[in-house]
């Protein structure tokens, strides 16, 4: 007489169950860029920050505008593209490309408004803005350095979207401002400047990986960090740096300490931000906005 056992269908079925709940956890932690992070202030004008909501999906979708990869952050319950414009962005709108698994890739318009920054006239050595050919030939070739820095893209995980104001000091140079040196218009200013003694310590606005350190014409002593997914900033006019490239800092780190080096008009710390290769309002990223 042949023995009868129960049915194990029901074991097939759990272990199945279980499976695709190891699959689903697995998939989220993989699709979770930045993840749960407060994110900057928005300000959706040139020079600003613009935050495109792009809907739930497992696996985080990709956004990128004119061809450059945007950081997105979120949860599976919701994803959200931090989107840098730049600052000769004229008022109007932009298309932001975003490509999501399994759905034929979307164009969502990014409203851009208008902005008037206001001017400042500066007085610095003659030198640093009627350059002799040995100087110019310097600064070109510290433009294209500085264009393969910007162009940085890392999987690296951003451990915040809130920074560090990096040195204690009065805001002596607001972003944005159009700058006239001796008389003469030059580009927008895109960062913040703050007044403080020559050596007080700078310290990393937020944790990261030190990409680039050096001697720059214009901006003195410079240190760029990588926080990742397109989101870099900037340190200049140094008096010492202590850092090198290669090494890794948590935020509120010291990284050199505050001087007057490059075209500047007195010791302060330029602290700029990028996102997706587009200068921004460092305000936007401290506490309450700046």
């Amino acid at each position: 007489m042949m023995r009868s056992f129960p049915s194990c269908g029901w074991r097939i079925r759990l272990a199945r169950v279980r499976l695709a709940c190891v699959l689903a956890a697995a998939a989220a932690c993989v699709a979770l860029p930045v993840a749960a992070l407060e994110l900057p202030r928005e300000r959706a004008v040139a020079g600003g920050v613009a935050l495109v909501e792009l809907g739930s999906a497992l696996v985080a979708p990709q956004a990128s505008l004119d061809g450059v990869p945007v950081l997105v952050a979120g949860r599976p319950g919701g994803w959200t593209a931090v989107v840098g414009i730049a600052l000769e962005a004229e008022p109007g709108s932009v298309d932001l490309e975003v490509r999501a698994e399994g759905e034929p890739p979307r164009r969502v318009p990014v409203a851009v408004g208008p902005v008037r920054y206001a001017e400042q006239r500066l007085k610095v050595a003659p030198g640093k803005v009627d350059l002799s050919p040995a100087d110019l030939a310097r600064h070109e070739r510290e433009r294209l350095r500085s264009a393969e820095i910007v162009a940085t893209w890392s999987t690296l995980d951003p451990g915040s979207l809130r920074m560090l104001q990096p040195v204690p000091g009065r805001r002596s140079g607001s972003f944005g401002l159009r700058r006239v040196f001796n008389d003469q218009p030059r580009k927008p200013h895109g960062g913040m400047d703050i007044a403080a003694p020559t050596g007080t310590p700078v310290v990393a606005a937020a944790a990261g990986r030190v990409i680039d350190t050096g001697d720059y014409f214009f901006n003195g002593n410079t240190v760029w960090l990588d926080h990742g997914r397109g989101l870099l900033t900037m340190y200049c006019h140094l008096s010492s740096i202590a850092v090198k490239a290669g090494d890794t800092v948590k935020a509120g780190a010291r990284i050199g300490a505050v001087g007057a080096t490059g075209r500047v008009t007195g010791p302060h710390l330029h602290w700029s931000v990028m996102l997706n290769r587009s200068m921004v309002d460092p305000a936007l990223f401290l506490p309450g906005g700046g």
